[in-house]
């Protein structure tokens, strides 16, 4: 039996998965949150095999998840299951330590098939993933200026399109406020941006919000 956690921050979305996997006898459902923080403090974690984890969670993000996931428990497998482009995030979310990255916009059939592969040991690359580490980069040959962000100034930029402050992010990071801000300047010097709004018109036309 393959002992699964849901985290994501919309009911439907939960309800969805739950019915997905409930209609296979070898997966169960061991529970489910809707944010950030009660995935880091539902009881149990250490008896899940396999998360499946949204990017876009209230109170910690999905990628802090995934990070202080990664530390806590080496073995978890993570799948992570998001509206953000496959393209823009998968690769580099690969690399941060998930297991899979798949849109929300894929059959759910591959979900399941995602499912299977993770828990046996393995990495799901969907085509467009595996295409991106063939050629040995997270970016086409013509990088745009965010895939020039480091892991945590990535961070920082995602959380600042999502409407985040520099305090909220500084708290849900552990990090100190000025330390958020001098990832927010290093952000706008390599996106050359001057405000936080010009920071969230890049994310837009660059195809980075869903």
């Amino acid at each position: 039996m393959i002992r699964i956690f849901i985290a994501d921050d919309h009911p439907i979305v939960r309800k969805g998965i739950r019915d997905l996997i409930e209609q296979d006898p070898e997966l169960c459902i061991v529970g489910e949150a809707s944010d950030g923080r009660a995935t880091l403090n539902a009881p149990g974690r250490e008896n899940w095999d396999l998360l499946i984890l949204d990017l876009s969670l209230p109170k910690v993000s999905g990628t802090e998840v995934l990070r202080r996931l990664r530390e806590e428990l080496p073995n978890l497998r993570i799948v992570i299951l998001s509206m953000y482009p496959e393209d823009q995030y998968g690769l580099r979310l690969v690399q941060l330590g998930a297991s899979a990255y798949l849109s929300k916009e894929l059959d759910p059939v591959e979900l399941l098939r995602a499912i299977r592969v993770v828990a046996a040991g393995g990495t799901y690359l969907t085509r467009n993933i595996a295409e991106q580490m063939r050629r040995g980069s997270s970016a086409p040959p013509e990088s745009p200026p965010h895939a020039s962000l480091s892991a945590r100034e990535h961070q920082v930029f995602t959380l600042l399109f999502q409407g985040r402050g520099v305090s909220d992010i500084a708290a849900e990071l552990n990090l100190s406020v000025s330390t958020v801000s001098n990832h927010v300047a290093k952000v706008k010097e390599k996106l050359n941006a001057k405000t936080i709004g010009e920071i969230v018109a890049y994310a837009h036309r660059a195809g980075l919000v869903g």
